[in-house]
């Protein structure tokens, strides 16, 4: 059995995300000793690795509970989810692509340099009214 401080080390989650992950259902104790300390089993620790993977691939918390709580054979769910999470990280790497070439667009207008007015700023909050118009 590990605890919960032993979970945190073994997966570089932290320990208060870990009782967070507890109150939202996606992992519990084993059992608890009779000081009210947490004990996990392997099933645990393995469980924790999986959540920590998918959190640091992108995935939301609602679809870590959808994975977790499928059978294993459910395949063609397990395909919708990594559907949606591609057409999101696309959709992301859209926005990122044009916000990179606003970015080039605006610094190519302003060297940096103090002899003329530089409208950085004033792009930055233009693109930020059309970003809300939409």
């Amino acid at each position: 059995m590990f605890s919960i401080g032993d979970l945190s080390r073994h997966t570089g989650v932290k320990v208060p995300t870990i009782r967070y992950y507890e109150q939202v259902g996606l992992i519990e104790a084993d059992e608890r000793t009779e000081g009210n300390q947490r004990r996990y089993s392997r099933a645990g620790l393995e469980r924790l690795g999986f959540i920590r993977h998918a959190r640091d691939l992108g995935l939301s918390l609602d679809a870590i509970r959808a994975l977790v709580a499928l059978d294993p054979a459910d395949h063609a769910t397990t395909h919708a989810i990594a559907r949606e999470h591609l057409a999101d990280i696309r959709d992301r790497m859209g926005r990122l692509a044009r916000l990179e070439a606003e970015l080039k667009r605006i610094m190519a207008a302003c060297d940096g340099s103090h002899d003329h007015e530089c409208n950085i700023l004033e792009a930055f909050a233009d693109h930020g009214q059309c970003a809300h118009e939409h």
